[in-house]
């Protein structure tokens, strides 16, 4: 009944009421860091920080409610009402009822169970830290600066010359500079040439001299060289590790267990059949035999009833 109330007060506030705890606990968060909440609360009581979803879904709830408790009392005592720092093994509903009349005082509204804040996490506890958070920030008179920039230092400005526009002079320069460099890299071609003509010339020589007279054959038996093969062969063989969480390998793994399911059905359904066949006609010998029996036995059995009914008379 519970969660079906919960769900029609979540369709009345529209479809984005799950996500108003996300919000708030967000918003919380960079209150609770303008509040400086690390130094006063955190180190004091060697606690962990908090994350922005820290109080808007449910991880420890005992650590979630100390924690509640803990962010609580340091509110409530920051926005000038006293408020003892509650211990871990203080009762919860004394707490939290004290919790709920300070938050009364400051003119918040509390219309839910107290159980919602027990929880240590939700949307109720994010309401209750956020309103202490606010009466915190208005106690506290704290107003938001003007933005300070960083001054910036302007580059001093470099003047490029725009090559766009060239002159005839220029021009001429350009292609007579050309005209040259072409030049020196035909010298240098030909000079290339004449050395690589003269290398080519060099080692035909220096080949004809060193030609094997005799053709060069195999000395290697060839079973051995088969043997070497199948003994190399399987390390030769590049395997690929497959990631078993790809969906690629899922899927076919299904195929492959419907294929041997399928012929492994094939197999045991005849085997079935035959054994049923066999069960039927055992069941109708075992009917014909029990007619049988029954036939034969019917003029004892009346003689059996026969002598029971006198034997009752007497």
């Amino acid at each position: 009944m519970a969660e079906d109330s919960r769900r029609m007060e979540e369709e009345d506030r529209g479809p984005g009421a799950a996500f108003q705890v996300f919000v708030l606990m967000e918003d919380l968060l960079d209150k609770l860091r303008l509040l400086n909440y690390e130094d006063e609360v955190l180190k004091k009581h060697n606690m962990r920080p908090i994350s922005r979803l820290y109080f808007a879904l449910p991880t420890n709830s005992g650590e979630q409610y100390f924690m509640f408790c803990t962010l609580a009392a340091w509110l409530i005592n920051k926005a000038g009402h006293h408020f003892e720092q509650p211990q871990e093994y203080d009762d919860p509903n004394a707490t939290v009822s004290k919790i709920l009349t300070e938050l009364r005082s400051f003119g918040g509204t509390a219309d839910f169970p107290p159980s919602k804040l027990k929880a240590g996490y939700g949307e109720q506890v994010c309401y209750v830290l956020d309103f202490l958070t606010e009466e915190v920030l208005k106690h506290t008179n704290f107003t938001w600066k003007r933005p300070v920039y960083p001054s910036e230092e302007l580059d001093e400005e470099v003047i490029v010359e725009d090559d766009a526009e060239l002159t005839l002079n220029k021009f001429e320069d350009e292609i007579v500079e050309e005209e040259s460099d072409n030049d020196e890299e035909h010298l240098v071609d030909l000079n290339i040439l004449k050395a690589q003509s003269n290398k080519k010339a060099s080692t035909q020589n220096v080949g004809e001299t060193s030609k094997p007279e005799e053709i060069l054959e195999s000395k290697t038996d060839a079973a051995e060289w088969y043997l070497e093969v199948e003994r190399v062969l399987p390390q030769l063989k590049v395997t690929v590790r497959t990631d078993n969480k790809d969906w690629r390998i899922h899927v076919d793994q299904m195929h492959q267990h419907k294929d041997g399911i399928e012929t492994s059905l094939k197999e045991t359904k005849g085997y079935l059949d035959k054994l049923h066949n066999e069960v039927s006609k055992t069941l109708e010998k075992v009917a014909s035999r029990e007619k049988y029996i029954n036939s034969q036995l019917d003029p004892l059995v009346q003689e059996y009833r026969a002598a029971q009914a006198q034997l009752s008379e007497v």
